[in-house]
Protein backbone atom coordinates (compact mmCIF):
# COMPACT_ATOMS: atom_id res chain seq x y z
CA UNK A 1 0.00 0.00 0.00
CA UNK A 2 1.18 3.33 -1.27
CA UNK A 3 1.74 6.32 1.58
CA UNK A 4 0.35 9.10 -0.75
CA UNK A 5 -1.89 8.49 -3.99
CA UNK A 6 -2.83 5.83 -5.71
CA UNK A 7 -0.35 4.89 -8.93
CA UNK A 8 -1.85 5.89 -12.48
CA UNK A 9 -0.10 2.71 -13.61
CA UNK A 10 -2.27 0.10 -11.99
CA UNK A 11 -1.31 -4.00 -12.23
CA UNK A 12 -4.07 -4.16 -14.54
CA UNK A 13 -2.47 -1.87 -16.76
CA UNK A 14 0.70 -3.57 -16.64
CA UNK A 15 -0.74 -6.48 -17.27
CA UNK A 16 -2.00 -5.65 -20.61
CA UNK A 17 2.17 -4.96 -21.85
CA UNK A 18 3.43 -8.03 -19.68
CA UNK A 19 5.27 -11.10 -20.98
CA UNK A 20 8.39 -12.38 -22.11
CA UNK A 21 9.96 -11.73 -25.35
CA UNK A 22 12.77 -14.33 -26.44
CA UNK A 23 16.47 -12.98 -25.20
CA UNK A 24 18.68 -11.56 -27.18
CA UNK A 25 22.24 -12.18 -25.82
CA UNK A 26 24.96 -10.01 -27.03
CA UNK A 27 22.61 -7.36 -28.84
CA UNK A 28 25.01 -5.15 -27.90
CA UNK A 29 27.85 -6.26 -29.40
CA UNK A 30 30.18 -5.73 -26.57
CA UNK A 31 33.19 -7.58 -24.69
CA UNK A 32 31.51 -9.28 -21.32
CA UNK A 33 33.11 -9.25 -18.23
CA UNK A 34 35.10 -12.46 -17.63
CA UNK A 35 33.85 -14.54 -15.09
CA UNK A 36 37.44 -15.01 -13.21
CA UNK A 37 37.46 -10.93 -13.09
CA UNK A 38 34.17 -10.43 -10.89
CA UNK A 39 36.21 -11.31 -7.70
CA UNK A 40 39.32 -9.15 -9.26
CA UNK A 41 37.09 -6.25 -9.82
CA UNK A 42 35.15 -6.87 -6.18
CA UNK A 43 38.52 -6.42 -4.25
CA UNK A 44 39.48 -3.22 -6.08
CA UNK A 45 36.55 -1.51 -5.16
CA UNK A 46 36.31 -2.88 -1.59
CA UNK A 47 40.10 -1.39 -1.82
CA UNK A 48 39.00 1.90 -3.08
CA UNK A 49 36.45 2.12 -0.02
CA UNK A 50 39.14 1.95 2.46
CA UNK A 51 38.64 1.72 6.06
CA UNK A 52 35.41 1.56 7.85
CA UNK A 53 31.57 0.55 6.52
CA UNK A 54 31.14 -0.09 2.80
CA UNK A 55 27.97 1.01 1.43
CA UNK A 56 25.95 1.04 -1.60
CA UNK A 57 23.11 3.10 -2.67
CA UNK A 58 19.98 1.89 -4.15
CA UNK A 59 17.61 3.98 -6.28
CA UNK A 60 16.08 2.05 -8.42
CA UNK A 61 15.20 -2.50 -8.01
CA UNK A 62 18.06 -2.94 -5.94
CA UNK A 63 15.51 -1.05 -2.96
CA UNK A 64 13.33 -3.97 -3.30
CA UNK A 65 15.71 -6.95 -4.52
CA UNK A 66 19.15 -6.12 -2.82
CA UNK A 67 21.84 -8.78 -3.86
CA UNK A 68 23.29 -9.66 -0.64
CA UNK A 69 21.52 -9.51 3.13
CA UNK A 70 22.55 -5.37 4.24
CA UNK A 71 23.90 -5.16 7.84
CA UNK A 72 22.14 -1.79 8.01
CA UNK A 73 19.71 0.39 5.54
CA UNK A 74 19.23 3.91 6.03
CA UNK A 75 17.43 6.30 3.59
CA UNK A 76 19.68 8.71 1.85
CA UNK A 77 19.74 11.73 -0.34
CA UNK A 78 22.39 12.44 -3.29
CA UNK A 79 23.41 15.14 -4.60
CA UNK A 80 24.14 16.40 -8.32
CA UNK A 81 22.56 13.41 -9.73
CA UNK A 82 18.99 12.22 -10.51
CA UNK A 83 17.15 9.33 -11.92
CA UNK A 84 16.72 9.16 -15.72
CA UNK A 85 15.73 6.09 -18.36
CA UNK A 86 18.78 6.48 -20.31
CA UNK A 87 19.93 3.20 -21.09
CA UNK A 88 18.94 1.96 -24.42
CA UNK A 89 17.75 -1.47 -24.38
CA UNK A 90 17.74 -4.56 -26.80
CA UNK A 91 17.31 -7.04 -24.74
CA UNK A 92 16.51 -7.97 -20.60
CA UNK A 93 13.15 -5.38 -20.73
CA UNK A 94 13.62 -4.96 -24.62
CA UNK A 95 14.30 -6.15 -28.22
CA UNK A 96 15.85 -4.67 -31.09
CA UNK A 97 12.51 -4.93 -32.78
CA UNK A 98 10.88 -2.50 -29.65
CA UNK A 99 13.82 -1.08 -27.58
CA UNK A 100 13.21 -0.56 -24.06
CA UNK A 101 14.97 2.15 -21.41
CA UNK A 102 16.61 1.31 -18.03
CA UNK A 103 16.76 3.27 -15.45
CA UNK A 104 20.19 5.21 -14.47
CA UNK A 105 21.57 8.21 -13.12
CA UNK A 106 21.94 11.24 -14.86
CA UNK A 107 23.86 14.68 -13.81
CA UNK A 108 21.78 17.66 -12.23
CA UNK A 109 19.36 17.51 -9.87
CA UNK A 110 19.21 14.84 -6.56
CA UNK A 111 17.53 12.10 -5.62
CA UNK A 112 16.23 10.41 -2.36
CA UNK A 113 16.98 6.40 -2.26
CA UNK A 114 18.50 4.03 0.47
CA UNK A 115 21.80 3.11 1.31
CA UNK A 116 22.66 -0.45 2.26
CA UNK A 117 25.78 -1.19 4.40
CA UNK A 118 27.66 -4.66 3.26
CA UNK A 119 28.12 -7.24 5.75
CA UNK A 120 31.35 -6.72 8.03
CA UNK A 121 32.01 -10.31 7.57
CA UNK A 122 31.55 -10.89 4.07
CA UNK A 123 32.07 -7.80 2.01
CA UNK A 124 33.96 -9.57 -0.75
CA UNK A 125 31.07 -12.34 -1.37
CA UNK A 126 28.18 -9.31 -1.32
CA UNK A 127 30.37 -7.01 -3.67
CA UNK A 128 31.11 -9.63 -6.00
CA UNK A 129 27.46 -10.24 -5.65
CA UNK A 130 26.23 -6.76 -6.30
CA UNK A 131 28.29 -6.35 -9.39
CA UNK A 132 27.66 -10.04 -11.01
CA UNK A 133 23.93 -8.54 -10.86
CA UNK A 134 24.30 -5.29 -12.11
CA UNK A 135 26.88 -5.05 -14.76
CA UNK A 136 28.11 -7.42 -17.27
CA UNK A 137 29.80 -5.72 -20.17
CA UNK A 138 33.39 -4.77 -19.34
CA UNK A 139 32.48 -0.28 -20.29
CA UNK A 140 30.07 -0.65 -17.49
CA UNK A 141 32.60 -0.23 -14.93
CA UNK A 142 32.65 3.11 -16.11
CA UNK A 143 29.13 3.83 -14.74
CA UNK A 144 30.70 2.23 -10.96
CA UNK A 145 31.04 4.71 -9.10
CA UNK A 146 31.64 5.96 -5.54
CA UNK A 147 29.63 9.39 -4.84
CA UNK A 148 28.97 10.87 -1.44
CA UNK A 149 25.06 10.48 0.24
CA UNK A 150 23.93 11.97 3.00
CA UNK A 151 21.86 9.89 5.21
CA UNK A 152 18.41 10.74 6.61
CA UNK A 153 17.35 9.57 10.46
CA UNK A 154 14.31 10.32 12.46
CA UNK A 155 16.63 12.48 14.15
CA UNK A 156 17.76 14.68 10.76
CA UNK A 157 20.43 14.73 8.36
CA UNK A 158 23.49 12.41 9.25
CA UNK A 159 27.23 11.87 7.12
CA UNK A 160 28.16 12.58 4.48
CA UNK A 161 29.78 9.08 3.45
CA UNK A 162 30.58 7.53 0.27
CA UNK A 163 28.51 4.80 -1.24
CA UNK A 164 29.34 2.67 -4.23
CA UNK A 165 26.86 3.75 -7.27
CA UNK A 166 25.84 1.43 -10.01
CA UNK A 167 24.86 3.23 -13.79
CA UNK A 168 26.43 6.71 -13.03
CA UNK A 169 27.08 8.68 -15.91
CA UNK A 170 29.52 8.55 -17.87
CA UNK A 171 27.87 5.52 -20.36
CA UNK A 172 27.89 3.70 -23.54
CA UNK A 173 27.63 6.30 -26.00
CA UNK A 174 25.70 3.50 -27.95
CA UNK A 175 23.13 2.71 -25.19
CA UNK A 176 22.89 6.41 -23.53
CA UNK A 177 19.69 8.23 -24.98
CA UNK A 178 18.39 11.41 -23.99
CA UNK A 179 14.58 11.41 -24.79
CA UNK A 180 11.73 13.77 -24.06
CA UNK A 181 9.53 12.68 -21.36
CA UNK A 182 6.95 11.82 -24.04
CA UNK A 183 9.32 9.45 -25.87
CA UNK A 184 10.52 7.43 -22.74
CA UNK A 185 6.88 6.62 -21.62
CA UNK A 186 6.28 5.60 -25.33
CA UNK A 187 8.97 3.09 -25.02
CA UNK A 188 7.89 2.02 -21.90
CA UNK A 189 4.31 1.48 -22.85
CA UNK A 190 5.57 -0.87 -25.06
CA UNK A 191 8.73 -2.75 -24.46
CA UNK A 192 9.34 -6.50 -22.70
CA UNK A 193 12.03 -8.66 -22.92
CA UNK A 194 12.77 -12.00 -21.66
CA UNK A 195 12.52 -11.16 -17.90
CA UNK A 196 9.14 -9.03 -18.54
CA UNK A 197 8.19 -5.57 -19.64
CA UNK A 198 9.31 -1.74 -19.09
CA UNK A 199 6.03 -0.73 -17.28
CA UNK A 200 6.36 -3.72 -14.73
CA UNK A 201 9.93 -1.93 -13.64
CA UNK A 202 8.49 0.92 -13.83
CA UNK A 203 5.78 0.75 -11.54
CA UNK A 204 7.46 -1.27 -9.21
CA UNK A 205 9.82 1.31 -8.68
CA UNK A 206 7.33 3.88 -8.28
CA UNK A 207 5.60 1.25 -5.81
CA UNK A 208 8.39 0.71 -3.46
CA UNK A 209 9.50 4.52 -3.58
CA UNK A 210 6.26 5.51 -2.03
CA UNK A 211 6.24 2.94 0.46
CA UNK A 212 9.64 4.20 1.61
CA UNK A 213 7.88 7.92 1.46
CA UNK A 214 10.02 8.72 -1.24
CA UNK A 215 8.11 10.92 -4.30
CA UNK A 216 9.89 11.50 -7.07
CA UNK A 217 8.45 14.30 -9.36
CA UNK A 218 9.93 12.89 -12.35
CA UNK A 219 8.95 9.04 -12.28
CA UNK A 220 5.38 10.36 -11.07
CA UNK A 221 5.14 12.11 -14.31
CA UNK A 222 6.40 9.52 -16.28
CA UNK A 223 4.33 6.57 -14.76
CA UNK A 224 1.18 8.70 -15.76
CA UNK A 225 1.87 9.18 -19.25
CA UNK A 226 3.02 5.52 -19.49
CA UNK A 227 -0.30 4.36 -17.96
CA UNK A 228 -1.84 6.96 -20.34
CA UNK A 229 -0.08 5.54 -23.60
CA UNK A 230 -1.10 2.12 -22.58
CA UNK A 231 -4.82 3.09 -21.96
CA UNK A 232 -4.69 5.02 -25.54
CA UNK A 233 -3.27 1.44 -27.04
CA UNK A 234 -5.33 -1.38 -25.06
CA UNK A 235 -8.69 0.58 -24.99
CA UNK A 236 -9.22 0.37 -20.69
CA UNK A 237 -9.31 3.21 -18.62
CA UNK A 238 -6.32 4.75 -16.66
Amino acid sequence: MTRGRALHLTEELVARVERQEAEHPGARGLPYIEEEAFGRHAQRLLAEAGEGPVWTFAYGSLIWKPAFEAAEAVPCTLHGWRRSFCIHLESWRGTPQEPGLMLALARGGSCRGMAYRLPDGARAAAMEALLRREIGYEVDLASVRWLTVRGETERGKTGPFRALVFYAAPLDGAIHVDLPLAEQARRIARAAGHVGSCAAYLRNTVQHLEELGIRDRYLWALQRLVAEEISARHGCPV
